[in-house]
């Protein structure tokens, strides 16, 4: 299973997060902004928040964060909005050892959502299934600066996305 094919077109931008006002705040205009169908790829060390990331996402478009656990056993777990339009599946690859295993977890049939959803999916360390990975996404560093500050750098990847990192950050 191979996706990743080279993409030229890419725009980073860098933002200070302080705390989880201002991850909230990013998290709103992301929801504001995604495409219809997207793919966020979360990348940082143990702790970073990429957990607490999607919380945020979710709690954005109404649906229940307490709900977003970090889904590091099952790998995959869909939250659905409650009016049924966005599929949110949030995906944990670090026990995973290669990227062919995805068939067994059931990543296609996560992705596929139902005929008018729109269907948003984040990955937390993206990295272990590279080559697996669409060209065209959002990809999301978090690095730990402090107790409760985050440097979060935001890049995206193909026409698609490459506009969304200068409005997200605003």
């Amino acid at each position: 299973m191979c996706f990743n094919k080279s993409v030229n077109s890419s725009k980073t931008e860098t933002r200070e997060i302080q705390n989880l006002d201002d991850l909230h705040h990013v998290a709103s205009r992301m929801a504001e902004h995604l495409p219809h169908t997207a793919l966020i790829t979360l990348q940082g060390e143990l702790g970073a928040g990429k957990t607490t990331f999607v919380k945020a996402i979710a709690a954005a478009v109404a649906i229940d964060p307490s709900n977003v656990t970090s889904p590091t056993f099952n790998l995959i777990t869909i939250h659905e909005s409650p009016e049924n339009t966005l599929r949110l599946v949030h995906a944990d690859m670090y026990r995973m050892a290669d990227p062919d295993e995805l068939i067994e977890t059931g990543w296609d049939t996560a992705l596929d959502a139902p005929s008018g959803y729109r269907c948003w999916t984040f990955v937390e360390w993206p990295q272990k299934i590279a080559s697996a990975l669409p060209a065209h996404r959002l990809s999301i560093t978090l690095e730990v600066t402090g107790e409760s500050s985050r440097r979060m750098t935001i890049k995206g990847v193909g026409t698609d996305y490459e506009t969304i990192p200068p409005v997200i950050i605003q």
